[in-house]
């Protein structure tokens, strides 16, 4: 028998940490997962893991694959080159190449590469996730 992924089962397909923040269609109830944000849907949670990437961009100017992902999923929990590289590879370029997530193109193409790589498994269709990018985007 196989399990749910535990972000997929959250509706939190980027295992997003639980902090202070109150994220747009954050479950009410937060008590089934002591570490990671439960959401009330999946578009949600793919919205959530958009916007947090948007942020390192817009914040902390991390615009490439590895500094993107090095900051995501740090060494001391993952290994992180390997984890850029399959981030790369979906997005076509190189660990190093520059980026723009605020293009939904690219943002629609890494958000499913993180979610595969957070869960073995992407099973959102196109559809969901562009529109999470774009509710990220507004």
């Amino acid at each position: 028998m196989t399990t749910t992924p535990r972000g997929i089962r959250n509706h939190n397909p980027g295992n997003i940490d639980r902090t202070s923040e109150r994220w747009q269609g954050m479950a009410a109830d937060q008590n089934s997962d002591p570490r990671f944000v439960v959401f009330t849907a999946p578009v949600w949670g793919l919205r959530a893991l958009a916007k947090v990437l948007l942020s390192y961009q817009r914040k902390y100017g991390l615009n490439t694959p590895a500094k993107i992902i090095g900051r995501w999923a740090p060494p001391a929990e993952n290994d992180t080159g390997a984890y850029a590289r399959q981030v790369a590879r979906a997005l076509g370029v190189g660990v190093d190449d520059v980026v723009d997530l605020q293009d939904p193109g690219v943002l629609a193409r890494i958000v499913p590469a993180i979610v595969q790589h957070e869960n073995g498994q992407q099973p959102y269709p196109a559809d969901l996730i562009d529109q999470a990018v774009r509710l990220a985007l507004e």
